[in-house]
C-alpha cells in the first residue's frame, strides 16, 4: 500500500494525543474532588489546552512545511514528553495546567501536520474524505482507550496513585517518537509562498474566501458543542446522576466509542451517500437526543451503585449522541480542504485547528458557567444553539459548492 508508514505514523500520533488532549474532562473531575476547585476555576483547563493550540496552529501553518512534517512532530512528541513527567512529580493545579499547555501546544503540531499529510497521501475527494474519517475514528478509540485506563490506577487507599498514569503515557510517547524516528517521510511538496512572512501572508489571504468564512463558523460551533459535552460528561454523571468517581468515568467511555462507530460507519457509508444528507441527518438525530433524552435527568433520584447493572438508563442514552456529531467534524474538515489547492493546506489545516481550538475552549467554559449557575441537568440544553447555526451553514456549503475559488 502506498505511503503505509506514514499513514501507520500518523494514526499512532493521533492515538497517543487522543489519550492525553481528551483527559480535560478527567482532569476537570480529579481537579474539582481532589484539588478542591470549583467548577468555573476547574474549566479554565480547557482554555489552557485549546489556547494554546490556537495560538501555535495560527502561526505554525506558515512555517511547519519548511521545517519539515517530520521534524515538527517530533519536537511535539518530546515536549509532551516532559509534561507528563511534570505532571507525575508536580501534583498540583497549576501542573495540570502547565501540562495541557504543553499537549495543546504539541498537539497543533501534530493537527496541522495529519490534515496537510492526508492531502497529500491520498488521490481524490473520496479517498480524502475515508482517510480522514478513518483516522479521526481511530482519535476516539485513543479517547475511550484514555477513559478505560485512567481509573484502573484510581486508588482508596493511595490518593496519589492515579499519577501513575502518567509514567505510562510518558512511555508511549517514547515509544511513538522512536516509530516517527524511523519512518521514511519522503514526499515532494509546495511551501505557500517564498519566504515566512510571505507564507503568513498567503494565509491569511485565505479568510478572504467565502468558504472558509463558513468553515470558521462551522468549526468553532461543532467544537464548542463536542468539547463541552465531552469534557463535562463525567461530572455530570457524577453529580447529576449520582455515579461513584471510577463509573462516572467509565461511562463517559459509551461517547467516545459511539462517535468512533459513527466515524467508521460514516467513512464508509461517504463513499455511497452525499456528504449533505449524513451530515444533515446527523444533526437531527443529535437534536433529538438533546431534547427527549436530557429531560430524563430531572428530579432523578440518588441510589447505590454496585455494579453497571444499578447504573441509571439515561447513562448509557446520553453519550450515544456521540454517534450523531461524529461525522460533522471530519467531513466539514475535508470537505474544505478537497476544496482548497493543495499548496495551500497546511496554511488551511492551521486556521482550522486555530477555529477549532477557540471553540473549544468557549464551549467548555460555558458549561462550567452553566453547570455552576443553573446546574448540570439543564446546562447540555445550550447545544442546540450551535447545532442550529451548523445547519445553516451546511446549506451554505451546499450554495458555495462548485464555485471558483478566490483570493
Amino acid at each position: 500500500m502506498q505511503h503505509w508508514k506514514i499513514k501507520a505514523s500518523l494514526f499512532i500520533n493521533y492515538f497517543v494525543f487522543a489519550i492525553l488532549l481528551n483527559s480535560v474532562g478527567i482532569l476537570i473531575q480529579k481537579s474539582i474532588n481532589t484539588y478542591h476547585i470549583d467548577e468555573l476555576k476547574a474549566s479554565s483547563l480547557e482554555a489552557f489546552k485549546d489556547l494554546s493550540i490556537a495560538f501555535v496552529s495560527f502561526i505554525v501553518g506558515s512555517f511547519l512545511p519548511r521545517l519539515g512534517y517530520k521534524k515538527g512532530m517530533l519536537i511535539a512528541l518530546a515536549l509532551v514528553f516532559l509534561g507528563c513527567l511534570g505532571m507525575y512529580w508536580g501534583n498540583s493545579f497549576t501542573s495540570v495546567r502547565i501540562l495541557f499547555a504543553c499537549v495543546g501546544i504539541s498537539f497543533a503540531v501534530i493537527k496541522v501536520s495529519v490534515y496537510s499529510l492526508v492531502g497529500l497521501v491520498t488521490n481524490n475527494d473520496k479517498e480524502h474524505k475515508s482517510l480522514l474519517s478513518s483516522i479521526e475514528s481511530f482519535f476516539m478509540i485513543g479517547i475511550a482507550s484514555g477513559f478505560i485506563i485512567f481509573p484502573l490506577f484510581y486508588s482508596d487507599t493511595d490518593p496519589d496513585a492515579w499519577l501513575r498514569i502518567y509514567l505510562v503515557l510518558a512511555g508511549v510517547v517514547a515509544v511513538s517518537f522512536l516509530i516517527l524516528f524511523f519512518s521514511d517521510f519522503t514526499l515532494n511538496y509546495q511551501v505557500p509562498g517564498v519566504n515566512l512572512k510571505d507564507d503568513f501572508i498567503e494565509m491569511l489571504s485565505l479568510l478572504k474566501r467565502p468558504l472558509v468564512l463558513v468553515f470558521a463558523v462551522a468549526a468553532f460551533m461543532y467544537v464548542m458543542t463536542e468539547q463541552g459535552i465531552m469534557s463535562w460528561l463525567p461530572t455530570f454523571n457524577q453529580k447529576i446522576l449520582h455515579l461513584p468517581e471510577k463509573t462516572s468515568v467509565y461511562m463517559a467511555v459509551i461517547l467516545m466509542l459511539s462517535i468512533a462507530l459513527g466515524r467508521y460507519i460514516c467513512s464508509l457509508l461517504i463513499k455511497r451517500i452525499s456528504w449533505f444528507y449524513i451530515l444533515t441527518g446527523c444533526l437531527i438525530g443529535a437534536a433529538l437526543m438533546v431534547l427527549f433524552v436530557l429531560p430524563q435527568t430531572q428530579q432523578l433520584p440518588s441510589k447505590e451503585i454496585q455494579s453497571l447493572r444499578d447504573v441509571p438508563v439515561i447513562a448509557y442514552v446520553f453519550p450515544l449522541i456521540g454517534f450523531f456529531l461524529a461525522p460533522i467534524y471530519p467531513l466539514v474538515n475535508s470537505y474544505v480542504l478537497s476544496n482548497t489547492e493543495k499548496i495551500f493546506h497546511s496554511p488551511m489545516a492551521s486556521l482550522l485547528v486555530f477555529f477549532s481550538a477557540v471553540g473549544g475552549t468557549l464551549g467548555s467554559r460555558l458549561v462550567g458557567y452553566l453547570f455552576k449557575n443553573i446546574g448540570g441537568d439543564k446546562a447540555f440544553y445550550f447545544s442546540l444553539i450551535p447545532m442550529s447555526v451548523l445547519l445553516i451553514c451546511l446549506f451554505a456549503f451546499k450554495r458555495l459548492q462548485g464555485k471558483p475559488k478566490t483570493s
